[in-house]
């Protein structure tokens, strides 16, 4: 028999609000219409990737904590560090992930959670990697913002650089300030 997928099925429409959900602490540097959490997710997971490959981790590994690392904001929302201060005690990612994968197929729910953990725990490379991503994804995005004409992104921009753990994401940062938001465009269209 088929196990059943109802819960599956209701967590994926959930996991759908993530596409509206705005990351709220650029609301403070000014940004009218933010980045949704699903795309700073998806950002997330492919420079994961890439910083994994590059430090010797598990880069698929890696990409999946960074799909999972704020999916309990479809519950909690996106509540930025300054907002944090005023909330007191908060339901920790692996309490609302629990909730989340309730009713799911039992080894379903049991790997959703170990990912979370690992996640939250940052004892692996895989971990570390992906907080790094994290990190890297909001520093990019700042950089995006500033190229807009966004000032007040600089402290976003900072805060991320000094974060970063592994050697990759430092110089990776570093490649990333030192170089334009466009430059892409112009070595694609072979433009100098």
């Amino acid at each position: 028999m088929a196990e059943d997928l109802g819960a599956v099925a209701n967590f994926l429409f959930e996991a759908g609000t993530l596409k509206n959900a705005r990351r709220t602490g650029w609301w403070m540097a000014g940004i009218r219409d933010p980045e949704s959490v699903a795309e700073h997710s998806w950002r997330t997971s492919l420079i994961a990737s890439v910083i994994a490959q590059l430090e010797g981790a598990d880069p698929a590994r890696a990409a999946l904590m960074s799909v999972w690392h704020d999916s309990q904001e479809t519950r909690t929302g996106d509540v930025n560090h300054l907002g944090k201060k005023y909330l007191g005690k908060e339901a920790s990612p692996e309490q609302v992930t629990a909730d989340q994968v309730a009713g799911m197929p039992e080894a379903l729910a049991r790997a959703v959670q170990a990912v979370v953990a690992e996640y939250e725990a940052r004892d692996t490379p895989e971990a570390v990697c992906a907080r790094d991503a994290d990190k890297l994804e909001c520093l990019l995005q700042g950089l995006e913002y500033k190229a807009q004409g966004y000032q007040d992104v600089q402290r976003w921009i900072d805060n991320s650089r000094n974060r970063l753990v592994t050697g990759t994401a430092k110089r990776l940062a570093d490649e990333l300030i030192a170089t334009g938001s466009l430059a892409w465009l112009k070595t694609a269209l072979g433009e100098r």
